[in-house]
């Protein structure tokens, strides 16, 4: 039997028909070409670092919290700075206790950085409390690996 190979192929010069390919690099695109590792970045504010706002305010967090503290001790010794929109104490589910830690949301940036001012290195059930921002901007800088 004899089979003739030049049938079924396409003349010289022509597209390849039926079968259409898919996926990465199927078409010229430039999508690859030599964009690699360049991304956009939000405009910066004349401030390097510091504080930067939640979706719904300013969050503080508050580390060393006393393992037996309750919501409400937490709450009257920061609610002198301004009014609490949201406290998280967040409890081990193991022992129920305090984790050590909470999330206190502000309404303005005035009443969170007094609350660092005023709670930071002090005392709550006697444990030393550090209290700082809970987002930061990323500055230049990069993390180290």
């Amino acid at each position: 039997m004899d089979v003739d190979y030049d049938e079924d192929a396409p003349a010289e010069g022509a597209k390849p028909s039926g079968r259409k390919i898919k996926g990465r690099g199927a078409e010229d695109d430039d999508r690859y070409a030599g964009k690699a590792g360049q991304f956009e970045s939000l405009q910066q504010d004349e401030d390097e670092g510091g504080a930067a706002r939640s979706i719904e305010g300013w969050v503080v967090i508050v580390s060393g919290v006393h393992e037996e503290a309750q919501e409400d001790d937490v709450f009257e010794a920061f609610a002198e700075f301004g009014e609490i929109k949201n406290l998280h104490l967040n409890l081990d589910r193991r022992t129920g206790f305090v984790k050590g830690y909470a999330f206190i949301e502000y309404e303005s940036k005035q009443e969170a950085e007094s609350a660092i001012k005023g709670m930071d290195a002090q005392s709550l059930l006697d444990q030393k409390l550090s209290v700082s921002w809970a987002f930061t901007k990323g500055g230049a800088r990069r993390r180290k690996r």
